[in-house]
């Protein structure tokens, strides 16, 4: 193509609209001659000379024709619309994690990343690092966070960056978990009441708050406080204050109601794993014993708790955080005393299943005389270690177990029965190399019924108890340092106690993905953000776009009929956003 021919022809409908205005407006033809040299109609070219003179008007910057192609990603009319508020809220030396807390608080929800894009290209150096004692002495005010109160019915919009939390509200009625805090003797206060209140710890523990700051930044998010019932989570203090009126008796009737409601729901097996964990206790340390913390490679002043799990359904149905030295080994039989005081027939516990150094040998005797089966470790002497090093490798069989992670593993077992002090008759004895120990493990049982292998596959899996107690240190903070709000210990594990089941309660449903632990489900499927509409009595929640969101809207939606009682009496309807 010539360049005589390239700049005859008309590439787009606005090259063609230009020339045709430039022939009317700068070489004096009329609006007939005009339209009929580019295939216009009369009234067609006379309405893009109509528009022309409009655009003119507006004195518009960009012109009409030429404009300027500005390169990188397009700025959102409300991000635009945000950047003097993000620049006045930086003058006031306001961190970017303060900014997007007080703007989360008006419902404008936007990124850290774009606050510090923003405050960066206006010139704002970053601030250094100050201790909360330098933030009061520069008198910075102080963010205003709501009063928190039982949501009222008005029509609103929100935003929320916690929303994902939400979708656990339908297994709480579901399973009737509501009703248990209501017939519960946790105290009330004047505004809210039992079931608010104790919402908004599971509130605070689902939505892995793991630093509990002075700012309470929690009570920003409306999403956490509709999870409860309200327009925003309590302050810190409230919290605190809250725990202190609690008592154990209450923590372990609440627990036993909860006992109630898996017995009925057949979450309960024939089994249930007992193991210790060590609570750290960061204040006055003076009467607290010395228990050994995995965690820490050492002995600390700490808490001594004890929890129950069952193996099949992961659930957590018995803790208890006053332990002491003197009463250690009587821990299985307070166990077991709570097991049957539950007013559910549905009873099926068979085994027990617990390490080394749970209980005495005396304690044993005492199970087998109640029928209670145990399996168990043996506390291992040189001897004994000698003599079962010398067993022949030919008098050794080979079982596969499960282990954690859906992994099997092949262990060499060599059975036999022996006596032990203290304890009234003989006991089934395995033991076990190719563990990946350097010394044999022996385990003991009064079940002579089960094979050797079904034995051995039972206490491996005892090993998975380990894993939920980590994870409750992990992720619900059991033994984290809380910056301003202080909760009582034994308060604090029923709470993650609660928590955990519930996440149990929502992973059954998900296909493929009921073996995650909780910090897998909370971060695959529950954190997530979402735009939240309160309209009368049905509260419209749509979440942004996610791998695993599919799969959780078609959860909810077998729920949508349901009416939560202390959310206005409203229906909860999820759908996935058109954004992520």
């Amino acid at each position: 193509m010539n360049a005589k021919k390239y700049f005859s022809k008309i590439n787009s409908v606005k090259q063609k609209q230009y020339e045709a205005l430039k022939m009317y407006y700068a070489e004096g033809k009329t609006a007939k001659e005009v339209a009929v040299v580019f295939g216009y109609k009369h009234r067609g070219f006379t309405t893009i000379i109509e528009d022309f003179i409009k655009a003119l008007k507006n004195d518009d910057e960009e012109d009409y024709f030429f404009k300027e192609i500005k390169k990188g990603r397009k700025v959102s009319v409300q991000i635009d619309g945000l950047k003097d508020v993000i620049i006045k809220l930086r003058k006031k030396y306001y961190s970017i994690q303060e900014i997007k807390g007080i703007l989360d608080a008006t419902g404008r929800v936007v990124s850290e990343a774009i606050i510090y894009k923003t405050t960066k290209e206006a010139g704002f150096a970053r601030l250094p690092r100050r201790t909360k004692l330098a933030k009061r002495e520069l008198g910075l005010p102080k963010i205003q966070a709501p009063v928190s109160k039982k949501i009222s019915g008005k029509t609103e919009k929100i935003k929320s960056t916690s929303a994902g939390i939400l979708s656990l509200l339908p297994y709480i009625k579901k399973y009737k978990i509501d009703k248990a805090i209501e017939n519960s003797s946790y105290p009330e206060t004047k505004t809210l009441d039992k079931l608010n209140s104790i919402l908004a710890f599971v509130a605070l523990k689902a939505s892995d708050m793991r630093r509990y700051s002075c700012d309470d930044k929690w009570c920003m998010d409306r999403g956490l406080g509709l999870f409860a019932g309200l327009n925003a989570l309590p302050k810190a203090a409230w919290f605190t204050s809250y725990s202190h009126r609690v008592t154990t008796d209450i923590n372990i009737n609440f627990l036993k109601s909860l006992q109630n409601i898996w017995s009925e729901n057949n979450l309960l097996g024939d089994t249930s794993n007992l193991d210790f964990t060590t609570i750290p206790y960061w204040g006055n340390d003076e009467h607290l014993e010395n228990n050994w913390s995995g965690k820490r490679t050492k002995a600390l002043p700490s808490m001594l708790a004890v929890l129950a799990h069952d193996p099949d359904s992961g659930i957590i149905n018995y803790g208890n955080t006053n332990v002491v030295h003197k009463e250690e080994s009587n821990e299985v039989l307070k166990f077991l005393d709570f097991y049957h005081s539950g007013k559910s027939k549905n009873k099926q516990l068979r085994y027990i299943v617990f390490d080394s150094k749970f209980t005495s040998y005396q304690n044993l005797g005492r199970l087998n005389n109640d029928g209670v089966k145990f399996i168990t470790i043996r506390r291992r002497c040189k001897s004994l270690v000698d003599r079962l090093n010398k067993i022949p490798s030919k008098e050794r069989k080979k079982v596969r177990v499960e282990m954690a992670g859906n992994k099997k593993r092949t262990l060499n077992i060599y059975e036999e029965e022996v006596s032990l002090n203290g304890y009234d008759g003989i006991v089934r004895q395995v033991c076990i190399t190719g563990h990946g120990k350097i010394k044999p493990a022996v385990i003991i049982t009064n079940d002579f019924g089960l094979s050797a292998a079904e034995i051995v596959r039972r206490y491996a899996r005892r090993w998975i108890v380990e894993k939920a107690i980590s994870e409750q240190i992990d992720f619900f903070h059991l033994n984290s340092v809380s910056s301003s709000m202080v909760i009582k210990v034994d308060f604090d594990l029923t709470m993650s106690i609660l928590t955990h089941n519930i996440f149990r309660l929502f992973s059954k449903d998900l296909e493929r993905y009921s073996h995650l632990s909780d910090r897998s489900i909370y971060e695959k499927f529950l954190l997530n953000e979402a735009d939240i509409e309160i309209q009368n009595n049905e509260i419209s929640i749509s979440l942004k776009k996610k791998r695993n969101l599919p799969l959780i809207l078609e959860n909810t939606r077998k729920y949508n009929h349901i009416k939560y009682q202390w959310i206005n009496n409203s229906q909860l309807g999820f759908s996935g956003a058109s954004y992520s």
